[in-house]
């Protein structure tokens, strides 16, 4: 049998509905911008692989540090015992956060960030004796799949089987400057039981990269903390240079007590979460009371080769020349953005950093099921591109090595795709 045909016979694929999906494409190969599969076709990863791959596929520095780390430690138990890469990583990245943000704690995923910054809001007042257990979210949200990152993600077709078993949330509209007084209302009916508001930091990407304005969410930000409402920030997506910036937070004027990362934490290498918190949401747990501790915990909590993987990661995010590819980036995808609002089949054309979306013309609505979707990844695959339109909806988010003739590759192709369907 061939790589795809044992893939059929064993492998249960995310998001994909087997028994009309194509045979998976068996890749080989990843090198910077390419992926190659067992053919020999090679493909531009125009979304970073999931928006996870940062620097390009198999970076050599990454790839050389962990293979160090291999060698040396790769696991111990993060109980009781700890490691260099997770200090160095914890020293690291509180250096770039806001400077309220002073305690990290590992986990393996984006979910499980989200999971452990939901526990630590509740037992925060619960250690304090405070009955406060409602949650903020926004309409459209999504913060993952597993439970509880799913009774915090906007209610859809994606989380109906469950309904009946995701707790109750007061979901709102993204603040705009004519809606924000009516939200805050809103918050003002239950404020003295809400316990935390979650909240995709300028840009939901789950729900189709909706974006919106910095100042909008700094004022409902400032609105929530007068009322002593703890704020989580979920910068799954948005972290580490994707906005143009380090992280969302870097556009905002407040912060939030808790951060949630993962996705581009470690390059795209190796699966990993982090949820770091201030010291007043810290200080709540530490007791004479074994009760209050934080019961949470992962097998491979603060990995080693991960935490490696991260470092490494980090240093490639922080020298000159990835900060300079991520402002080219940014600027000709806000030149590409100006086409494109000229073309007849396109909509909605927004931008933040290296992330451009816009929307396909179709005689359905714009969702997720918009059947175009399909249609379009098959065309840009056949072109040698990798995107995931989500639906009608398109988007790029490139790696940082990406080349200029090689966004203008892909430029090129999206106009020609346009104007061919």
């Amino acid at each position: 049998m061939n790589l795809q045909e044992r893939d059929r016979a064993v492998n249960w694929h995310p998001y994909t509905q087997m028994k009309t999906a194509d045979d998976a494409i068996p890749i080989v190969k990843g090198k910077g911008v390419y992926l190659f599969d067992d053919k020999g076709n090679k493909y531009i990863d125009a979304v970073s692989s999931w928006w996870v791959t940062l620097h390009g596929h198999a970076h050599p520095y990454i790839a050389q540090r962990v293979s160090e780390q291999l060698n040396t430690l790769e696991q111990v138990i993060f109980a009781g015992f700890t490691h260099e890469p997770a200090i160095q990583l914890s020293e690291n990245l509180l250096k770039l956060l806001p400077q309220n943000q002073q305690k990290v704690f590992y986990s393996d995923n984006g979910s499980t960030a989200v999971e452990v910054a939901l526990k630590m809001c509740i037992q925060y007042c619960y250690n304090q004796g405070k009955e406060k257990t409602k949650i903020l979210a926004f309409k459209n949200a999504y913060h993952g799949d597993t439970f509880g990152a799913m009774s915090v993600s906007g209610r859809s077709v994606w989380t109906k089987p469950f309904g009946e078993m995701l707790f109750e949330v007061i979901f709102l509209d993204i603040p705009t400057s004519e809606n924000i007084e009516d939200l805050k209302a809103q918050i003002s009916t239950f404020q003295d039981d809400i316990a935390c508001f979650i909240y995709e930091p300028l840009i939901q990407g789950a729900a189709g990269m909706l974006m919106y304005n910095a100042e909008d969410l700094d004022n409902l930000m400032k609105f929530c903390k007068s009322k002593e409402i703890l704020m989580i920030q979920d910068e799954v997506f948005t972290g580490f240079g994707r906005t143009g910036k380090f992280f969302a937070a870097n556009h905002l004027s407040e912060s939030p007590d808790i951060m949630c990362f993962s996705k581009g934490l470690t390059g795209g290498t190796m699966p990993m979460g982090i949820t770091t918190c201030s010291n007043e949401i810290y200080n709540a747990f530490l007791s004479d009371d074994k009760y209050k501790t934080l019961f949470h915990g992962h097998s491979f909590t603060a990995n080693p080769l991960a935490c490696t993987a991260a470092l490494a990661s980090m240093e490639l995010l922080l020298n000159n020349e990835t900060q300079q590819n991520i402002q080219r980036i940014s600027e000709q995808h806000f030149r590409f953005s100006n086409v494109l609002k000229e073309h007849s089949k396109v909509e909605n054309v927004r931008q933040t950093g290296t992330i451009l979306a816009w929307e396909f013309k179709t005689d359905q609505r714009t969702s997720y099921f918009n059947e175009i979707g399909k249609k379009l990844y098959d065309e840009f695959l056949s072109r040698g591109i990798v995107m995931r339109p989500l639906g009608n909806v398109m988007y790029l988010v490139p790696p940082y090595c990406i080349g200029e003739e090689e966004l203008n590759f892909i430029y090129k192709n999206i106009l020609e795709v346009l104007n061919s369907f």
